[in-house]
């Protein structure tokens, strides 16, 4: 494996919280027909298209952003798989799966393109959310300004530790996990993020499903059982490693 691959790959573990928080956003809307006013745009349910094509819609709304960035308002397929490392033809059956947006001869607007994939990822929705674990990870979660932007609003962290119980971080109050059920309901949390241990990340998700949750971004090293409806998003971050030490020594034997 050449070492821009590998470069390639280690960029993609770096971006795995901004585009996880979009997936699970995703999830949300998975039940809701897509309405989008535009040529070309067709109502349907997302449980229609394939998680594939769902979890390329983030990177695309990246690039295309970083495109509007550096003033670029006009973009083909094939230049923008250049960006992506997404084929030409992937990129044009991706976007089709949603009734197409592109012109033969013209290409795409970025500006416009961004928007519409915007609108199906459910960016215009917000959800309340709340942080279980209010350790390192889970301060690093609360004390990351952007998630708003990408539909997500923390209002709170829990913790079992008498220590930091009642103290705030970045204005959030940590509360006490005992209390988790109670708040989720009064305060309609549909986003339950679980930054504590495995050995007590399956109480937490009960606790969650039973004030009603709608999705779960799980960081706890451990599979979780839910009810179906639930939206699960797992992000085991030593697994992303592994598969970056993998990568490096693989090269490392050429």
């Amino acid at each position: 494996m050449e070492l821009s691959q590998i470069k390639h790959k280690y960029l993609q573990i770096k971006l795995t919280l901004q585009l996880h928080i979009v997936t699970m956003i995703t999830k949300l809307e998975a039940s809701i027909s897509m309405n989008i006013e535009g040529e070309g745009i067709v109502s349907r349910k997302y449980t229609s298209i394939s998680m594939a094509v769902i979890r390329r819609l983030p990177k695309y709304y990246r690039y295309l952003g970083e495109l509007i960035d550096k003033d670029i308002y006009r973009i083909s397929s094939r230049e923008l798989s250049t960006i992506t490392n997404f084929s030409a033809s992937q990129i044009r059956q991706d976007l089709n799966c949603f009734g197409g947006f592109g012109q033969q001869g013209y290409g795409y607007n970025v500006e416009e393109l961004r928007d519409e994939i915007g609108k199906i990822l459910g960016l215009g929705v917000n959800y309340n959310a709340v942080i279980i674990g209010a350790g390192n990870l889970g301060q690093a979660i609360a004390n990351y300004p952007h998630f708003v932007k990408r539909g997500m609003n923390i209002v709170a962290l829990f913790d079992t530790n008498p220590k930091l119980i009642g103290m705030k971080i970045r204005e959030l109050k940590i509360y006490d996990v005992e209390n988790l059920t109670e708040y989720a309901k009064e305060n309609e949390v549909k986003i339950g993020i679980i930054c504590a241990p495995e050995n007590v990340a399956q109480n937490i998700a009960n606790s969650l499903c039973a004030a009603d949750i709608k999705g779960i971004w799980n960081f706890a090293p451990v599979d979780i059982q839910i009810p179906k409806e639930v939206k699960l998003e797992n992000v085991h971050l030593g697994e992303s490693l592994l598969t970056l030490l993998y990568l490096l020594n693989e090269n490392e034997k050429k």
